[in-house]
């Protein structure tokens, strides 16, 4: 049985920040795991993504959050984390971590890769 369960989301004034952390029950070293946002009405979009560490960790990131946030995880608690910083109105959405559908694989920004999915948390950055 696989559970992602997001926090830390919230309400801030543009130009703050925000830590979000995904705690991961069910296998996690072994795949890449991921960020996307959905505002109301709009697509979910991706966010960031970072690969097993065992094949190099490597991280991407969508190009309008790219020098602000920051993806990491935590192999021993389990754990993905989103850093953000230099927070604008337009990234009012809920933010939502993901889990890719196969193990060893790479960065994918496609929301039809990864198939286990948060409940979400709400991020609102007021002007």
């Amino acid at each position: 049985q696989v559970q992602l369960v997001e926090s830390g989301g919230g309400s801030v004034q543009a130009g703050g920040s925000l830590s979000l952390s995904c705690a991961v029950e069910g296998s996690f070293s072994m795949y890449t795991m991921a960020w996307f946002r959905q505002a109301p009405g709009k697509e979910r979009d991706f966010v960031a993504a970072i690969m097993p560490t065992p094949i190099g960790g490597r991280t991407e990131y969508a190009d309008f959050v790219k020098g602000r946030f920051t993806i990491s995880r935590d192999n021993g608690k389990r754990t993905v984390n989103l850093q953000m910083n230099d927070l604008k109105p337009e990234d009012t959405a809920a933010y939502y971590c993901a889990r890719r559908s196969s193990t060893w694989t790479g960065i994918s920004s496609f929301a039809d890769d990864y198939s286990q999915w948060g409940q979400g948390t709400q991020v609102t950055v007021s002007s």
